[in-house]
Parts: structure tokens; sequence; C-alpha cells
């Protein structure tokens, strides 16, 4: 399923315009972007939550060459799925057998 996929289903099962649903979509991953680049997090009970982790400075190396490199100190976005969506998928999987 991609964006404008799930912008149809919202605008369906709401009774709304694309262009509505779309608005909506939008303001919601807005939202969540905004709260975990604060380092607040984000969180839907059942569903999962977003963090921000800091990733620390590490040596790597250059595939290519195989020089070892630098790997600068990062910030970022991490998922972790909540109890109902873990169970939900793994329970279609078991029916797929």
């Amino acid at each position: 399923m991609n964006k404008q996929e799930l912008i149809a289903i919202v605008a369906e099962e709401n009774e709304l315009s694309k262009a509505q649903a779309g608005r909506i979509i939008d303001s919601v991953f807005d939202a969540i972007v905004k709260s975990v680049a604060k380092g607040d997090g984000f969180q839907l009970i059942g569903f999962g939550s977003f963090k921000a982790v800091k990733r620390a400075a590490r040596e790597g190396r250059n595939p290519t060459t195989g020089e070892t490199i630098k790997i600068a100190a990062t910030t970022l976005p991490k998922f972790t799925a909540g109890a109902a969506f873990k169970a939900a998928v793994a329970k279609k999987k078991g029916c797929k057998r």
C-alpha cells in the first residue's frame, strides 16, 4: 500500500473527499515527525511507538578500497510495533499455512 491508496481508503470510510483525507493524513504524519524530531516520541496504543534513537560514532570500512573510515554519530527515527499490531500480523501469517 502507498500513500495514495491510504488516502483513498480514509476518504471512502469517512465520506471525505480525497483532498480532505490527504490533508488529514499529512497533518498526522507532520505531527509524528515534529514530535519525534523534538525528542518527545509518539505513541499510539496498540499500534506502536516512534522515537528518536542516537547512534554513536564508529569506524567502518569502505567496501571498494577496504580503507577504514569514521562514521559520524547521528540520531535516527525508530518504530516499535505494539502488541495488537504484532498479534494481527502473526495471526495473518498463521492462516496462510
